[in-house]
């Protein structure tokens, strides 16, 4: 029995289980796509045959490899972004061309496993944070067919949030990844800039556009990210990781204070935001009052300054032959950028350094800050009456990222009186994205608001991200120095933090060692063998303590780099292959922890 909510963990767990395959899942998707009532969700699909093929192709090929880590996963894709063999609309149908080939960030998804559903519905030309500025219809939010999805990324939202995929992928210039994931009660990450090309994405604004993730939960939007990001050069803003910390415990988190605190009269969402605030304080966090006015006036510099001509400039060709087939508002939009000159275009520039300038002195206060992520929510039919002034409401909070080059996490923070939900949002420097997740994910257990529609569902524990770990050195145990092992408090002692419980990649067997004390496994890689992965523990080490740790490990264990279940690697127990002659394989109990139970029932009945 599928979840009503498709999650990557529960899905890979599934999957190695045997509970249900690839093929079980896309005919759950189908199903579900055909039942569910909103019909602007998608503007183009992979057909249901040829989605069955490929789940097929999947199965026949045999387990997972190392390197497929989102195996038999069903996504979306946010139809500004290139799928090979389906058109690229960007919403709109007098532009649309039929892409030969997959976006870069495409084609890693699917070459680590995962299955294309479709093509999701947007607002045109991602010119919206709202969702209704479409000809293929409006997706609403799962709670409330009256109220907004959240855009531009909407479609991608509401397939997330319904249960008919896994994850999606949207685009963020001002928003659009945040919000929808907010009025969905989902998971929006919005990567620094450049960590996720752009090539095969229509642009909105080409030097801010970042492609996002959205997903149920931080772990599953995280593993995404980090699976479709890469330098690419055919993306001139492309960037490698440089990685960014964020302290553990007692760091400082900027809050709104006074009247800088805007919600438009929406005093539940404001009540919201105020409960994550302490929820945050709860898990280590400092509030720290901060003046949101430089960033707020950033913000405004997106649509009401010279940057809007950056959207004429993406589609000026198309613009000036087929203005007339645009959605009005989207067309007042773009339109509005013939009234800047060059000059207005260098005077935004160096407003945006003034206003870089003074956020700095926030910054300074802080280390990471907290925002809503939108203040309020709107009917369909209140946007559509008035699509400039509450569009630009929804984007108080979220306008300012890209211009001043952060990453950020939107996270759901629980619902109205209404029962529609609200969110915030993790705001960093630029690549903290892997600190801010695991703060995210921290932030989003802490309190039980479920998983898109499903309000009940619990956040599995395998998709559980590790707190910042910046000068730990992973390490993965598999016998004795599992938790509640003899060994143990070697780590313990050597001020080890366990970072998560987890299984290794296919490939490896488990052996236990003769005449070891206390007794320990033996860990060996085989390449050959296709099995599921073996359980095992990360355990983060400070340097001095590893060095001493693996210093003082016994033949004829050593350390290596061991795969994980993610795709993920770190170094490892592994054994030399002389020691295994002879010694009983226990492969197939999953691991150390089942071998140690299944020794202990032996010995019980002897005993009797």
């Amino acid at each position: 029995m599928l979840p009503t909510i498709l999650d990557i963990a529960t899905l890979k767990d599934g999957y190695r289980r045997g509970a249900f395959s690839p093929i079980d899942v896309v005919e759950a998707v189908i199903a579900r796509i055909a039942a569910w009532p909103d019909s602007a969700v998608w503007i183009n699909r992979v057909g249901d045959t040829a989605l069955r093929e490929a789940a097929r192709a999947l199965v026949a090929a045999g387990v997972p490899g190392e390197d497929q880590p989102l195996w038999g996963i069903p996504f979306a894709v946010k139809d500004n972004i290139d799928c090979a063999g389906l058109p690229t609309t960007a919403a709109c149908p007098a532009f649309a061309y039929d892409a030969e080939e997959d976006a870069y960030v495409v084609a890693r998804l699917k070459a680590a496993g995962a299955l294309l559903v479709g093509k999701t519905n947007l607002d045109q030309f991602a010119t919206g944070l709202n969702g209704t500025r479409s000809p293929y219809g409006a997706p609403r939010s799962v709670f409330d067919e009256r109220y907004v999805s959240g855009g531009s990324s909407s479609g991608s939202a509401v397939a997330v949030a319904s249960g008919q995929v896994a994850f999606a992928l949207g685009t963020d210039t001002a928003g659009s990844g945040r919000i929808p994931a907010a009025f969905n009660n989902l998971v929006g990450v919005k990567p620094s800039r450049g960590l996720l090309s752009s090539f095969g994405l229509v642009p909105a604004c080409r030097s801010l556009d970042c492609i996002t993730v959205l997903a149920p939960t931080a772990g599953d939007a995280d593993l995404v990210r980090r699976v479709a990001e890469g330098y690419d050069p055919a993306d001139p803003y492309s960037r490698t990781m440089q990685p960014a910390s964020l302290p553990h415990d007692r760091f400082r988190f900027g809050v709104l204070a006074g009247s800088e605190r805007e919600f438009y009269g929406d005093a539940e969402v404001e009540r919201l935001y105020d409960a994550a605030i302490l929820r945050l304080e709860g898990i280590g966090g400092i509030p720290v009052p901060i003046d949101y006015a430089p960033f707020r006036e950033c913000a405004q510099l997106l649509y009401g300054g010279p940057f809007v001509a950056e959207r004429l400039a993406a589609i000026e060709s198309f613009f000036a032959d087929h203005a007339d087939e645009m959605d009005p508002t989207v067309r007042g939009i773009v339109a509005g950028a013939a009234r800047y000159s060059a000059v207005d275009a260098f005077r935004g520039l160096y407003e945006l350094e003034e206003l870089r300038q003074r956020t700095a002195a926030e910054w300074a206060k802080m280390d990471v800050m907290l925002l809503p992520t939108a203040p309020t929510i709107y009917t369909v039919e209140a946007m559509r009456a008035d699509p400039v002034t509450l569009n630009s409401n929804l984007g108080r909070y979220t306008n300012f990222v890209n211009l001043l080059d952060c990453a950020a996490i939107a996270v759901p923070a629980g619902f109205r009186k209404d029962e529609l939900p609200a969110g915030v949002t993790l705001v960093g420097p630029a690549f903290a994205d892997s600190a801010l997740a695991a703060l995210g994910d921290r932030l989003h257990r802490a309190a039980p608001f479920g998983m898109g529609r499903d309000r009940q569902a619990a956040l599995p524990t395998a998709s559980a991200l590790t707190p910042s770990t910046t000068g730990l050195i992973p390490i993965v145990v598999v016998g004795a120095h599992l938790t509640g092992m003899p060994l143990n408090h070697q780590l313990i002692d050597g001020g080890g933090v366990h970072l998560k419980t987890c299984h290794t990649a296919p490939g490896y067997r488990l052996y236990v060692l003769p005449d070891t004390v206390p007794p320990k496994p033996g860990l060996v890689r085989d390449p050959a063998y296709r099995g599921g992965g073996l359980e095992v523990e990360v355990w983060g080490l400070p340097p001095a303590a590893f060095a001493a740790f693996v210093n003082a490990i016994p033949a004829p264990l050593g350390v290596g780099k061991i795969t994980l279940d993610d795709g993920t690697s770190a170094s490892g127990f592994l054994c030399e292959p002389y020691a295994i002659v002879g010694a009983r394989e226990i492969t197939e109990l999953g691991g150390w922890r089942a071998y140690i139970t299944e020794s202990a029932a032996t010995d019980s009945s002897v005993d009797a």
